[in-house]
């Protein structure tokens, strides 16, 4: 049995919880190796104290999750089947009475909810969020491993962009370069849709890239990250294409420096406030913290944004081995949008940057 199976079956044992059900892909991939997003229909592993767990999917995907390694039953159901009957026969044949079952409850929409009251009446529903990013939180080595593979495309990827600025073409045409090469690289997913933004668009946190042309003096922000077998990466940089102002420039170095500041102060034992706290003190200081609207970082693993947050209330105390971003932006209207993102995984004493594309305001001509 897989550690991560036998550390769940052992909260269940603790916790006195009968069963759980666990159905995001992203859990799904991490207590199986099964990576598949089955759409509407139902995916999941069913999880008891001692009895052996299976796992259920669309038949389609059968073969591919016994592929994957997955050492015990895999259930597939038709379209034609109704999973959730099948659900219920294959859970009372392992647990006869299930007085309580764990569940994602931020994953499971009303509809199944009410499927799994009604087959499992009386049944206590327990929330697994907390417990599974407890379990996901301390990356292992063969898992730094694979994030740090993933940074290293998504610097190829901000390299590839940078190099395709020139006068005249629009955001999307970059992002299509992008993610051609990487393609071409082998890359099948981003970890989430590529940003490319230009000028006033670079001042919004989230825009949406579109048919905006590159100018002269504009900033080019990119943000995007890669899908490298399950992990993700995220990594944000800020260009100047050909020239740019004083007011640029010092929002500029003013990102860079909080940024950096925060990197130097992770590190075991301190809180994750501390290192908002630093980066948000160094914008605000300068006379731009009403332009900093978001946390300093989150989480990072099979999921893009991951426990934890990195925000200037939370009190967790990092630990090595966690991953996580650290990203300050200042986003100024009709003046300049900056962000400054990199991975970093927390060593025993630093951490060890995985994102690795140059920092320094470099001048695009």
């Amino acid at each position: 049995m897989n550690q991560r199976l036998h550390e769940l079956m052992n909260w269940l044992k603790q916790e006195n919880i009968d069963s759980a059900f666990i159905t995001s892909t992203e859990n799904v991939f991490y207590l199986s190796g099964f990576r598949s997003d089955p759409h509407e229909r139902l995916l999941g592993i069913a999880v008891f104290q001692e009895a052996e767990p299976f796992l259920i999917c669309p038949s389609l995907d059968v073969n591919d999750a016994k592929a994957t390694g997955w050492e015990y039953e895999v259930i597939g159901c038709s379209d034609t089947d109704n999973p959730w009957d099948t659900l219920e026969k294959n859970m009372k044949s392992r647990v006869t009475n299930i007085h309580t079952m764990a569940l994602e409850k931020e994953h499971v929409i009303v509809e199944r909810y009410e499927q799994l009251i009604n087959r499992f009446e009386g049944t206590k529903f327990i929330a697994a969020e907390e417990k599974l990013r407890q379990l996901r939180l301390i990356k292992n080595e063969k898992e730094k491993e694979l994030l740090k593979k993933a940074a290293e495309f998504a610097d190829f990827a901000v390299q590839t962009g940078v190099s395709e600025i020139k006068e005249g073409k629009t955001e999307l045409d970059i992002i299509a370069a992008i993610e051609y090469e990487l393609k071409k690289k082998g890359i099948s997913e981003m970890s989430f849709s590529t940003m490319v933004l230009t000028g006033a668009n670079a001042a919004s946190p989230h825009g949406n890239p579109g048919l905006t042309k590159i100018k002269k003096g504009d900033f080019v922000l990119f943000d995007l990250g890669v899908v490298y077998e399950g992990y993700c990466s995220d990594i944000t940089r800020t260009v100047a294409y050909d020239h740019f102002n004083e007011e640029q420039e010092k929002i500029y170095n003013t990102v860079l420096k909080a940024e950096i500041e925060a990197i130097n102060a992770t590190k075991p034992g301190v809180q994750a406030k501390d290192l908002d706290n630093i980066a948000r003190n160094i914008i605000t200081e300068a006379g731009y913290g009403q332009y900093f609207p978001h946390r300093l970082g989150h989480g990072l693993g099979i999921g893009v944004h991951e426990y934890p947050s990195v925000t200037n209330t939370n009190e967790l105390v990092i630990q090595e081995g966690m991953v996580f971003t650290i990203e300050p932006g200042i986003y100024v209207p009709n003046v300049a949008g900056v962000r400054i993102e990199d991975d970093v995984f927390v060593t025993k004493d630093g951490v060890e940057i995985l994102t690795a594309f140059p920092k320094e305001l470099q001048i695009i001509k």
